[in-house]
Formats: structure tokens, C-alpha cells, sequence
């Protein structure tokens, strides 16, 4: 099973919390993927961070230890999914957007623990890593 982690599991794995490490190692690595937009997320964070410097080595971190998943092959995606939560007026951040659909294109399932936003995208599948029934190293 591969998985696409939204940028707030990152920054729980970076953190160290809801025993995000153990569970990314438990499924593996290399079946664990991020977006491009993540990435940009990240640098947004760090640059709004009071202390920057300690944080920008993070990215890094982060960029080593996933995939990085292109977002161009989504786009005719993204933009049918964006036509179809505006019709609804349910419309969602374009980050979080394209990285849902990011995660549909490519036949992953999205990890995140806004599912608020995501759980509006038709077709994605979602797990949300923070909550004991989909992380068995929770206490």
C-alpha cells in the first residue's frame, strides 16, 4: 500500500508526535510519498517561524526521507475536482485541493489530519495517522 502524507503528518513526524515515526517505518519507508506543494508548505512555515534557522534543516529532512510527488499529471484533475466543490460551494484551499487529487491521480491513499477539507474531494481515500485506529503506536 502507498501513501501520500499531507504536510500537517510531516510536521508530526518531524515533531515526533502520535508516534508518527514508528508508524511511517511500519508501513514502510518507501511506500510513503509527499507533494511538491508539501515542500512549499514547509519553506512557508519556516520563513513565518520565529526561528527559522533551527527549522529550515527540517525541510531537508523531509525531502530525504520521502518521494517527492510531481503535481502536473493532476492538474485536469484539480481543475474538474475545483468546478465541482465551487458548484457545491464547498471549496477547499488549492493546496489542500491538489494534493488530494494528487493522491487520487496517482492511486494512493491521502494521510492527513484535515480531513475536514479533504473528506470533499470525490474518489480520494483518506487515513488519518493521529487517531489510535489507524496507528497502533498510539497509546
Amino acid at each position: 500500500m502507498a501513501y501520500l502524507l499531507d504536510t500537517d503528518i510531516c510536521i508530526f513526524y518531524l515533531k515526533g508526535k502520535y508516534k508518527m515515526n514508528n508508524k511511517i517505518k511500519s508501513v514502510g519507508l518507501e511506500n510513503c510519498f509527499i507533494s511538491e506543494l508539501t515542500i512549499a508548505e514547509l519553506f512557508y512555515g519556516v520563513e513565518k517561524s520565529e526561528n527559522s534557522e533551527r527549522h529550515l534543516p527540517d525541510i531537508e529532512k523531509v525531502k530525504e526521507a520521502f518521494t517527492i510527488l510531481p503535481i502536473f499529471n493532476s492538474f485536469e484533475k484539480y481543475a474538474s475536482e475545483r468546478y465541482r466543490l465551487q458548484k457545491l460551494g464547498l471549496l477547499i484551499p488549492d493546496f489542500d485541493l491538489l494534493i488530494g487529487v494528487t493522491s487520487i491521480v496517482h492511486s494512493i491513499k491521502l494521510v492527513t489530519n484535515n480531513v475536514k477539507h479533504f473528506k470533499r474531494i470525490e474518489g480520494v481515500e483518506i487515513e488519518n495517522w493521529s487517531l489510535q485506529e489507524f496507528n497502533d503506536f498510539i497509546d
